[in-house]
């Protein structure tokens, strides 16, 4: 434990002349930073020939981290291939999509299943740990870096057959998983098989395939492979180092990896937020939240953040002033226990080097970005660890499944214009400007805790899902399901039952047609004395139990029902079957949390965020984020203290949030 939370970010001396490294040291003291993540992609430096190893810049950021009382996060700079690795075992460039083989060149261009990338990769972890277990400067382990891609040579066509082999065991539950009666796929032997790609199953692209369940197994078995090169770095780190924690940094809401299966190898969730600025600040919200549930609910560090600007993108807006404190808040209000940036100094050249950074080309203090980064220093110093280790308390989840995501969008039907996370990001934003904290979490999670449960797009039921859906329900709770929910199971198949399938009892409907429209078709719906549209996807519903609560308003299908309520024991199933815009979501979604008074007392602000963590103590904190340009007036609901300010708040008395504002109460 910090006694702080931990605040900096990515350092690369090797990047400037060592008599720069003292000026750092000013600054970063200037600025109250006091955690560096070093080594990130220093590979070809610290191991510049196959077994010479040079740590010299290494030793000297860790050893002068020390008399400044900074700490460092140490990478294992494996996420790219030193150029000699490349030359010498040229099988370690990964092959793309289109089946070429490349060259040395850019990042994230190593073969997951190489022997040669694997074992060069784990020995320089080794060495690593090694040398600097017991540093007292050393903070935490970071593997790799934002581990992405995919590889399609021969040695992952290898490693996809042996991975098939121990998953199905045999070809004829494998030919059955994949229906491979249709088109006469039928293997008769394991060779046979060729990974999913542009020259086999696939045409237009990676989401165009003949064979769904071939193309979602090389999903899962990209994401096993990456899992194993980190599982051998952490290995290779824990023959040396037992007690330091080890992470990796994930990127969010990233469909190429399904963190759920990660996250019980790392000792805590880490992540890159890098959200468009014109995003609404529900979607970051929404990311924080799926990186604290990917470890039950513990605090997660933000690994990266930019200060001011990002870089790579056709256009890189910048962060205007009071944004970056009110971003580095929110990710604090939705349970990170760090906050660092990519990067502290900004690179010299290559591809990064307009990338925003907290000390420019120049080296100054004087810029309004180091201010800003300052003055954050010297609030998270005053806040001390009030937040460290604090919980979110959240009654409501949002289920989010990768397998979902993948088999929805690889679909050939009902519509391709469906995105899942923009179907989730629609339900979750609901949630949140209703006021509502919200757990997003695996279909694995324990639901007990929660009275609502929101599972939008949930296209694939596996397991006991269903039945954990409506002990929620049958105890009193809320479940709310929506079109494309129930289709396929585990292997991509349709259940050969009704739509929504294993979800029909608890929601009490069948649906025997949909129809999908282009964009531009937009149906009426109507819910009570409101008019919502909907676009996309229009289900029919033949209601089995159910109660309407919103119906179509246009073509043949006018008056049967958009939304419907199911009572299952004490509870209710929800379900709506089309594609409703946001405030027919909010609509929908409030009148589930009012059932459980769940919509908080600032739901009428809407640029106004609240969230809720209790410390390890039982101390209740509660964030107040203004997103408006302008003030927000509130009513205060809860008597407390500013922990930024140490104003005295009271009940029901007026509280005006600045422009971009923010106020962390601990309540009493």
């Amino acid at each position: 434990m910090t006694p702080t939370i931990p605040y900096g970010g990515d350092y690369n001396p090797e990047q400037w002349p060592e008599q720069v490294g003292e000026e750092d040291h000013r600054l970063f003291t200037e600025a109250r930073i006091d955690t560096l993540t070093v080594g990130v992609f220093s590979w070809s430096l610290t191991q510049p020939a196959p077994g010479a190893y040079d740590f010299t810049v290494l030793d000297r950021v860790l050893d002068r981290a020390v008399p400044q009382g900074r700490r460092v996060c140490l990478a294992t700079g494996t996420a790219a291939l030193p150029p000699w690795l490349a030359k010498k075992h040229p099988e370690v460039n990964r092959t793309d999509f289109e089946g070429r083989r490349h060259r040395y060149g850019q990042r994230h261009n190593f073969c997951p299943s190489a022997p040669a990338y694997r074992d060069h990769a784990a020995a320089l972890a080794e060495r690593l740990a090694a040398r600097y277990a017991g540093h007292p400067a050393l903070l935490a382990w970071h593997v790799n870096n934002e581990y992405g891609g995919a590889c399609y040579c021969g040695l992952c066509a290898d490693a996809f057959r042996a991975w098939l082999r121990d998953r199905y065991a045999t070809l004829d539950a494998l030919n059955d998983a994949w229906c491979t009666a249709f088109w006469s796929h039928r293997y008769t032997d394991w060779d046979q098989i060729e990974p999913p790609n542009a020259l086999t199953e696939h045409w237009r692209g990676p989401d165009h395939t003949a064979f769904q369940g071939t193309t979602l197994d090389y999903f899962r078995f990209t994401t096993d492979a990456l899992l194993g090169c980190f599982r051998a770095e952490k290995e290779a780190i824990r023959r040396h180092d037992g007690a330091t924690p080890v992470t990796t940094n994930f990127m969010g809401a990233y469909r190429p990896l399904d963190y759920h299966r990660w996250a019980p190898h790392l000792d805590f969730a880490s992540w890159d937020s890098y959200p468009p600025l014109d995003a609404p600040p529900t979607r970051p919200a929404l990311a924080h939240d799926l990186m604290r549930g990917l470890k039950d609910g513990a605090p997660f560090w933000l690994m990266e953040q930019t200060p001011s600007t990002t870089a790579c993108r056709d256009v890189n807006p910048l962060r205007r002033p009071g944004e970056l404190r009110l971003a580095t808040f929110q990710a604090i209000a939705h349970g990170a226990d760090a906050a660092l940036y990519f990067q502290l100094r900004a690179s010299r050249g290559a591809c990064e080097k307009y990338h925003g950074a907290v000390i420019g080309h120049a080296g100054r203090d004087d810029t309004r970005v180091f201010r800003e980064v300052a003055a954050l220093g010297r609030e998270l110093e005053a806040l001390g660890d009030a937040t460290l280790g604090a919980r979110t308390p959240s009654r409501t989840a949002l289920l989010f499944d990768w397998d979902s995501w993948w088999a929805l969008e690889i679909s050939d039907g009902p519509s391709r214009l469906v995105r899942y996370q923009d179907v989730v990001h629609a339900y979750y934003r609901a949630a949140r400007t209703a006021g509502a904290d919200v757990d997003v979490v695996p279909v694995t999670a324990d639901l007990t805790p929660y009275d609502v449960v929101l599972a939008p797009v949930l296209h694939m039921v596996k397991g006991d899902l269903a039945a954990r859906l409506e002990a929620v329900a049958a105890r009193g709770g809320t479940v709310l399901a929506t079109f494309l929910s129930g289709r396929v199971d585990l292997c991509d198949r349709a259940f050969l039952t009704d739509v929504p399938g294993p979800l029909a009892p608890l929601t009490g409907v069948r649906v025997d047609e949909w129809d999908a429209r282009p964009p531009e078709v937009v149906q009426p719906v109507r819910l009570g004395e409101s008019v919502f549209e909907a676009r996309l996807v229009f289900e029919i519903v033949l209601p089995r139990g159910a109660e309407p609560v919103a119906v179509y308003g246009a073509d043949f299908y006018a008056g049967t029902p958009a939304v419907t309520r199911n009572t299952y024991g004490a509870g209710e199933g929800w379900y709506v079957a089309t594609a409703l815009d946001q405030p027919g979501v909010d609509a929908v979604v409030r009148r589930v949390l009012a059932r459980h008074g769940l919509v908080g007392p600032y739901a009428g602000h809407p640029a106004v965020e609240s969230a809720t963590r209790v410390a390890p103590d039982g101390t209740r904190l509660l964030f107040l984020l203004n997103h408006a340009p302008g003030p927000a007036r509130l009513t205060a609901h809860a008597a407390g203290t500013d922990l930024l300010t140490g104003r005295r708040v009271e009940a029901h008395v007026p509280l005006t949030l600045d422009p971009l504002g923010v106020v962390v109460l601990r309540v009493q």
